[in-house]
């Protein structure tokens, strides 16, 4: 038995609590439902996070990765928007104003690297935030972030649009009742597929409004470049993964990452891309129901991924190309990310792929990708649907692109640079593919 007794106060839950040891537990029963009693009563209220500074630190040993992770599980006021699993990775950390002379303390006690990125990200949040406008359900514009109920308004649309080339089909249900919708895009059998998950982790909102840009641009765009990849390839996007999640940033933490299942009494959530059963829970992921990258208590443990589970198994003989959206960090990830991974067996095949798209995504805006694998590029994590897709299901070829930024906004990015983000995606997306054809990918079926 641990002999220890995690406490922590954060900011979805008002605190959240990993007890191993019942006479510590006992200890501590009347904070924790005086607590409990808090969380219930301001459950609906939407958390805010004024005058938080956001800094992004840089660990380089074992010392500062051992104090940062006494810190996320145990400390108030401080918000880990990546979980510290390992030397040389790179986190950012919100720290409430009450907690700054503290922070600046530990920086100086175990010489971390430390950069400040906005003083008030609440004023970052509150930018990215507009008024809604009064449109009709089947409509979507790409100068704001839309909720799951104009997304989903917006495909059935679609559907209705164009009958004979696209289906929108429910896949199942997550954990609160919603639907799990995915959108098919087709204009002729035999085609070989591709299958675009999107919104995974809640928070990324990027990802969803990217992906419904692009399947935009696949209906309507005149380019011929553009409509030789609406043509020639079977169109499989799941816009929204998580939409519990993705509801609750919307109404209550912009920050929540996880699905919305409550695993533990005073917390709730799995993550969603670290319970797939494939060398689930081999690095980079967590036991503790109260971390971000809790992985759950079994791999494929969370509706919403048996739903996802269940689908691909329909469709995995028609698809060559499994590509996850995600933010931040600007990278372009391929398979594997679980620890001690080796490389999958095309992996030159895919580092040509990438560094194609890689160029592309510099063309337009000189934005700037890096490439590689999880493990290699990023930090491990196991898990993941990139790892599954192909490790698992074979499926020929598996990425990640984690979006833009590496600047102040990171999963708070500004709606204006939607555009932008989704224009130079479409670019990587024309060039990686053009590639992989070159190179005996994607034959017809």
């Amino acid at each position: 038995m641990i002999n220890q007794c995690l406490v922590r106060y954060k900011n979805d839950s008002r605190c959240t609590a990993v007890c191993t040891n019942w006479s510590e537990m006992w200890s501590l029963t009347s904070n924790l439902l005086s607590l409990l009693l808090f969380a219930v009563v301001a459950a609906g209220d939407p958390i805010r996070y004024d005058n938080h500074h956001l800094f992004r630190v840089s660990i380089v040993n074992q010392e500062q990765l051992t104090k940062l992770q006494q810190i996320e599980l145990g400390s108030d006021g401080f918000t880990f928007l990546e979980s510290p699993t390992q030397v040389r990775m790179n986190v950012s950390v919100l720290v409430a104003p009450a907690k700054l002379e503290d922070y600046h303390a530990l920086v100086a006690a175990t010489h971390l690297r430390s950069h400040l990125a906005t003083n008030d990200f609440q004023a970052i949040i509150d930018a990215e935030s507009k008024p809604s406008k009064s449109k009709r359900s089947d409509t979507l514009t790409w100068d704001e972030y839309q909720t799951l109920e104009d997304i989903y308004g917006w495909i059935d649309g679609l559907a209705l649009q164009y009958p004979s080339i696209l289906t929108v089909q429910s896949i199942g249900r997550s954990y609160e009742g919603r639907d799990m919708k995915v959108v098919k895009l087709s204009h002729q059998p035999g085609n070989p597929g591709i299958f675009l998950e999107a919104n995974i982790h809640a928070r990324e909102w990027i990802t969803s409004a990217t992906a419904t840009w692009l399947l935009n641009e696949l209906l309507t765009s005149e380019d011929p470049a553009v409509r030789e990849l609406a043509t020639s390839y079977d169109w499989y996007i799941l816009p929204v993964a998580n939409p519990d999640g993705f509801h609750y940033t919307r109404t209550t933490n912009r920050l929540w990452r996880k699905n919305r299942y409550p695993h533990n009494v005073l917390c709730a959530g799995v993550d969603l891309n670290r319970n797939f059963p494939y060398h689930w829970m081999e690095g980079g992921a967590s036991q503790v129901p109260c971390n971000d990258i809790y992985a759950g208590p079994q791999p494929g443990s969370e509706i919403e991924t048996r739903n996802m589970m269940e689908y691909y198994a329909t469709i995995v003989d028609r698809v060559e190309f499994h590509l996850q959206f995600h933010s931040y960090g600007q990278y372009i990830l391929l398979p594997y990310g679980y620890q001690g991974a080796d490389y999958p067996d095309n992996y030159a095949d895919q580092m040509e792929i990438a560094e194609a798209a890689a160029i592309a995504f510099a063309n337009r805006y000189g934005t700037s990708y890096t490439f590689g694998t999880i493990a290699d590029v990023l930090y491990v994590d196991s898990g993941s649907t990139t790892d599954w897709a192909h490790g698992y299901h074979r499926t020929p070829l598996s990425m990640c692109f984690e979006f833009r930024d590496n600047g102040p906004y990171g999963f708070v990015l500004p709606p204006d640079q939607i555009v932008p983000n989704s224009e130079e995606t479409l670019d990587a997306l024309i060039a990686m593919l053009a590639k992989a054809k070159t190179m005996g990918y994607f034959k017809r079926l």
